[in-house]
């Protein structure tokens, strides 16, 4: 008997197949395969399940089929411990993980780990769609599609939780469900890396690929790696073209039941993820976890060249134009280019005037989002950007920057003429207006001409007779603040400005350099009739009524 069986075990190795069936001509290695293959053709069945009476045609079968009833799995990858019923089906699994790829479709070339996965392919070039669901007439490629498909149409959930009343449609989601309320001491499995405890080994296995990149589970189709099985199956729906679930509201189609969920959220308006800390809501986890970063400022995208840390991979996107000077989108008015669409789409509403974000309470127009949040603060009074130094609160991100500077003494921008430098590029602007004698503020009284607003505004004050500063002591009323200040030192004796050469003392600036003419000899102010020259503007207005024959 022995060496019975080791002769048809060696025909294993050796590929011999002495044998073969009268009917179909097929080969056989031993008399019990052919025994067993001859039932194919005569129907027989003589092994029957003792559970559920169903009827195999070999003993083997039955045994494989009575581990559906016990849940035995006897065959375990060595790799992600995940458990089969029979050795075949571990065969194949391991291709997951070894990359093998023996079956290849002759039409397009791709490779496949299993036969079967190379058929239900081919359905894709013949466009079979066999299965169709009796409710809705909709066909499939894959039963396991329609079944997935049906969930859909059936509103019934017969599993339910013990603990919350959760329902669920499988056992499988009511048993992992379960694993959510179990003791912590339950979970048995804890993350060496990040403390993170788990109930299974498997569960621990796929969360170490968070921290390793490793993605245990392979699409046979296109090769591309997941670190879960459900995702898995979700991709492969990608390459069926299926859309299985469908919203109800407005009929657009998702691969996966998770896509519709969330989609439900634009229709219902739920929010169901709030921020522990401002209580702002959200309706994905994941745009949660992307604000957090507003409040703990962290910033987990970094840039491989300077360093420069970004909260958002977009925003590292754009910074890397930045090096690579790449600036692919140009406007088609001007010309001026932009490293991206966001930014130029900002700069046409310069050249249309459109300004499309207004605030609520002052109706004040803003072409750019960023812009109204930035005023809003003005009305709110929020100062959310504070200085790690000397602790002084700022509405926008951009005033902290420019602040910080006063601390490190940093000046970035430089005057290309007189090569002066300044920590803020709008003080750059400002400052070359002394250069350039650009004075684009007029009045539209008399059309007087400033080189800054800062200068018009006062000014349009000597129209309205509008003095809104009023000294405390005597009650005389200014236009100008500054002017105010430069007053009040009459009362109080100050004089801040000294004389260098003489040590005499002025209560303001344009004092001290008017008095500076008497050491200098300087006479700026020349006569335009008889070219006399004058150390004061003063000086020369009661000279010229010696011209005019005014008397004062």
């Amino acid at each position: 008997i022995y060496k019975k069986g080791l002769i048809y075990h060696m025909r294993v190795h050796t590929g011999e197949k002495p044998l073969t069936c009268s009917i179909c001509g097929k080969h056989y290695y031993s008399k019990d395969t052919l025994k067993n293959h001859m039932r194919s053709h005569t129907d027989e069945n003589p092994f029957s399940c003792t559970t559920c009476r169903k009827k195999f045609s070999s003993k083997s079968t039955l045994t494989r089929h009575m581990r559906s009833h016990s849940g035995m799995k006897p065959f375990l990858c060595t790799i992600c411990e995940k458990q089969f019923t029979i050795k075949y089906s571990l065969a194949i699994h391991m291709r997951s993980h070894t990359g093998e790829k023996p079956y290849t479709c002759v039409t397009c070339g791709k490779h496949f780990g299993c036969k079967n996965y190379l058929n239900l392919h081919m359905m894709i070039h013949r466009g079979e769609k066999p299965y169709s669901c009796v409710t809705c007439g909709k066909s499939f490629s894959h039963k396991s599609n329609l079944s997935a498909h049906f969930q859909t149409h059936t509103v019934e959930k017969p599993f339910s939780c013990v603990i919350c009343r959760k329902t669920f449609l499988f056992k499988s989601k009511l048993l992992r469900h379960l694993r959510t309320h179990s003791h912590p001491d339950q979970k048995l499995y804890p993350c060496k890396i990040c403390s993170k405890s788990y109930s299974q080994k498997y569960s621990l296995t796929r969360h170490m690929g968070v921290h390793t990149c490793e993605k245990l589970f392979t699409c046979s189709i296109c090769g591309k790696h997941y670190n879960s099985k459900d995702t898995l199956k979700d991709h492969k729906r990608s390459h069926m073209g299926e859309k299985l679930y469908s919203c109800v509201t407005c009929g657009k189609h998702f691969r996966c039941k998770r896509h519709l969920k969330h989609h439900m959220r634009v229709h219902t308006g739920e929010k169901p993820f709030p921020c522990m800390i401002c209580e702002k809501k959200f309706s994905y986890n994941s745009e949660l976890a992307v604000h957090m970063r507003s409040h703990t400022g962290e910033k987990p995208f970094s840039c491989g060249i300077c360093g420069k840390q970004f909260r958002y991979k977009s925003c590292l996107n754009n910074h890397m134009k930045i090096h690579t000077g790449e600036k692919p989108f140009s406007c088609t008015i001007c010309e001026k280019r932009f490293s991206n669409n966001s930014n130029l789409a900002i700069h046409m509403r310069s050249h249309t005037g459109e300004k499309p974000y207004s605030c609520v309470i002052c109706g004040k127009h803003f072409g750019n989002k960023r812009y109204l949040k930035s005023h809003m603060r003005s009305h709110t009074g929020e100062k959310p950007f504070s200085c790690t130094i000397c602790e002084k609160r700022f509405s926008t991100n951009s005033s902290l920057t420019i602040h910080m500077r006063s601390h490190t003494g940093e000046k970035p921008f430089s005057c290309t003429i007189c090569e002066k430098k300044f920590t803020c590029n709008s003080e750059l602007a400002i400052h070359m207006r002394s250069h350039t004698g650009e004075k684009p503020y007029s009045c539209v009284i008399c059309g007087k001409k400033f080189p800054y607003r800062s200068y018009l505004n006062p000014h349009m004050k000597i129209h309205t007779g509008e003095k809104p500063f009023s000294c405390t002591i005597c009650e005389k009323r200014f236009s100008k603040n500054g002017i105010l200040a430069v007053h009040m030192r009459s009362h109080t004796g100050e004089k801040p400005y000294s004389c260098v050469t003489c040590g005499k003392g002025f209560g303001a600036k344009r004092y001290l350099k008017r008095h500076m003419s008497v050491h200098t000899g300087e006479k700026p102010f020349p006569c335009t009739i008889c070219e006399k020259r004058f150390p004061h503007k003063s000086n020369l207005a009661i000279h010229m009524q010696s011209h005019t024959g005014e008397k004062p």
